[in-house]
């Protein structure tokens, strides 16, 4: 089986989006999403209502990872499966990179910046 499937991304969006609105979210690395959130005009301060807002507009065909998707090898999220997006984003007005896992019943934030892989796609 080809796994993530529609079905499987889905929930996970989902699982995600309910994460994040109960307040169940970390951040991986907070200075890089700091920094690369800054240059997205976000401010971490409110990265959760943003967060809130990219995962309603992402859905399974923006799904760029592995299939199966690949695990994380960073100590807190060790074995997680990581979860990457690539869309246009209506609500920040350019191509966005966003990954994530779960670990449990809380969302990991892992990337968040602007698509730096213009030229991969063409």
């Amino acid at each position: 089986m080809d796994r993530p499937s529609h079905k499987e991304i889905n929930h996970k969006i989902k699982q995600a989006k309910d994460a994040v609105s109960d307040n169940h979210f970390s951040i991986l690395n907070p200075f890089i999403i700091a920094a690369d959130a800054l240059e997205l005009g976000v401010d971490l301060q409110h990265i959760s209502y943003v967060l809130i807002d990219l995962l309603e507009e992402i859905i399974p065909a923006h799904y760029v990872g592995q299939h199966p998707p690949q695990r994380s090898y960073e100590h807190e999220i060790e074995g997680c499966e990581l979860l990457p997006f690539r869309w246009l984003s209506e609500k920040l007005g350019c191509r966005v990179y966003l990954k994530f896992t779960i670990k449990g019943s809380k969302v990991w934030l892992v990337s968040l910046h602007e698509d730096r892989k213009e030229d991969e796609r063409e």
